[in-house]
């Protein structure tokens, strides 16, 4: 009997498709590791007084995170827009209604990893990455991050980081993913997997 893939959560907010793509590569990093399953997840945008403001049901792209993919996932990819040095207020309207996983450990002993684009160079990409760990650590989740073996995070010019997978997308967000920015964001989605299967023990 062929054992279940181990499932893999990957979730974002996205306003103009950078973060999407990012998380895209990500997921396919984490399909290149035999045996895992990317969940690709988003969260719907949010209004002033923070009440979703989207139909139920996506238009395009992901379907909605729910809570049940924390409780399923073996893994969790966290991915946002910089807003101010700090996640989306979207990504982050969801995660303070995780109570009940924080209480019951859902996601305690599980690997994470985060990642970012931003519209200027500076723009916070690394404290925004800091941002999002945050919960997660409350969560008991083990992060993990982009070594320095990975050799286009030495010469990329483009976004990317030890704390996670960045990119300068630009201020009109049309600057296109860069071949180093893939290669990390694809490394990052391949280090997470064979971590959790790593802590899965298979």
């Amino acid at each position: 009997m062929t054992p279940s893939p181990l499932p893999i959560l990957v979730l974002y907010y996205s306003r103009h498709g950078a973060t999407r793509k990012m998380a895209e590569l990500i997921a396919q990093g984490i399909e290149s590791v035999a045996g895992c399953e990317a969940r690709l997840r988003t969260v719907p945008q949010i209004s002033t007084v923070t009440e979703a403001t989207e139909p139920a049901i996506p238009a395009a792209g992901a379907p909605y995170v729910e809570l049940t993919d924390l409780e399923e996932c073996q893994g969790l990819a966290m991915g946002s827009p910089t807003r101010f040095g700090n996640m989306a207020a979207p990504l982050k309207y969801f995660l303070d209604g995780t109570s009940a996983q924080w209480l019951s450990g859902a996601l305690s002993g599980k690997p994470a990893c985060v990642f970012t684009s931003t519209g200027s160079l500076h723009g916070g990409q690394e404290s925004t990455l800091l941002s999002m760990m945050l919960p997660l650590l409350h969560h008991g989740m083990l992060i993990t991050g982009l070594p320095y073996t990975e050799a286009a995070l030495m010469t990329t010019t483009s976004g990317g980081s030890p704390y996670g997978a960045t990119h300068w997308s630009g201020i009109a967000g049309d600057k296109a993913i860069t071949d180093e920015t893939r290669t990390l964001n694809i490394a990052l989605g391949r280090r997470l997997a064979l971590t959790a299967q790593k802590l899965q023990g298979t």
